[in-house]
């Protein structure tokens, strides 16, 4: 029986994280769930759609926010450690368009993916099969881009006061200076027409899918306020999502979220969906699971079949009466 797998935040522009995506093994039979930060330049996209196609059936791919950035310098590096691996083909190496910004950079990003057959957001919804067998688990795969809008934060602050709350604990996300809006005003109105085009699609699909199809909601940033918690830098919630999303694993009828952003993998369970935050990390952030044996290919969170009723890859068990499993380890 094939597997649905999905990981985020592989951050390839990191030398370590560029390596270790080339040790993943093949999965011939198993689809991917690339759930957003994978790189800030189209090289970057291009190296790992044209690696995990190979070693996978089938790959979604959704954007976060660094496949959006606008790098000040397009063709230097986006961190000091960025360098391509031997495994890099030269193909790869090209050189990345001027004055990309907001809308027009996303596009690119999905042209991109469309020459590997990457599924997107601008594609149309596809239902995965575990196999070809009359039983085979059966799921609707929506992938969406819908961005943030700032209204992650207390009620007693205002959008107008929101940058400065956040900057009160020197909190100050890097998408204000290298993630643009354009055509939009700003990233709020941005959000606000993805969010109403998402749904209306969201809406259409359902109605077509039979009863005994899940249904896999993907987005690179939490749809839920209440499962971002980042002790070290609470108030970078601004950056994390919107609440118009907060009940869309009710209404339309989700039987898995995928999420990644935070960097810190988590598995939720509320009004009885199951919601997974896949995120691999910077180099540091999966240093633990390292340390515990863990490789990329432990790292792969599996979404279907439902693995709540297995003892998880971290030994914990997962059960129907817990709401959170915190997996630090994989």
């Amino acid at each position: 029986m094939g597997k649905l797998y999905a990981i985020s935040d592989v951050h390839i522009s990191h030398k370590f994280n560029h390596e270790a995506i080339h040790l993943l093994k093949p999965h011939p039979d198993d689809a991917l769930i690339l759930a957003g930060d994978v790189g800030e330049k189209l090289e970057h996209l291009h190296e790992c759609f044209s690696l995990t196609t190979r070693l996978f059936k089938q790959v979604f791919w959704v954007p976060g926010n660094h496949e959006l950035y606008t790098l000040p310098h397009p063709n230097d590096v986006a961190h000091e450690d960025n360098a391509m691996s031997p495994h890099t083909p030269a193909a790869t190496h090209i050189p990345e368009p001027d004055n990309l910004r907001g809308e027009a950079k996303y596009f690119e990003c999905v042209k991109v993916a469309n020459e590997y057959g990457v599924i997107t957001p601008e594609d149309e919804y596809v239902t995965w099969h575990s196999d070809e067998s009359a039983n085979a688990v059966k799921a609707l795969i929506c992938p969406m881009f819908l961005l943030y809008d700032y209204s992650f934060r207390p009620p007693d602050v205002s959008r107008e006061q929101a940058l400065d709350w956040a900057m009160e604990h020197n909190i100050r996300a890097t998408d204000e200076a290298l993630l643009h809006s354009d055509p939009y005003k700003s990233r709020d109105a941005w959000c606000d027409a993805l969010v109403t085009e998402t749904e209306n699609r969201l809406k259409i699909a359902l109605d077509k899918k039979d009863a005994d199809t899940k249904v896999v909601l993907i987005n690179h940033w939490p749809l839920r306020e209440d499962t971002i918690c980042i002790p070290s830098i609470p108030r970078f919630s601004l950056w994390c999502g919107t609440k118009r999303t907060e009940d869309w694993h009710v209404r339309h009828k989700a039987d898995v979220v995928v999420t990644g952003h935070l960097h810190v993998r988590r598995t939720d369970w509320i009004d009885g969906v199951r919601f997974e935050e896949v995120s691999l990390g910077y180099p540091k952030q999966w240093e633990d699971a390292r340390g515990k044996g863990k490789g990329v290919n432990e790292m792969l969170r599996e979404i279907l079949p439902d693995p709540r009723e297995q003892i998880d890859r971290n030994g914990d068990q997962a059960s129907e009466g817990r709401k959170t499993q915190w997996r630090r380890y994989g």
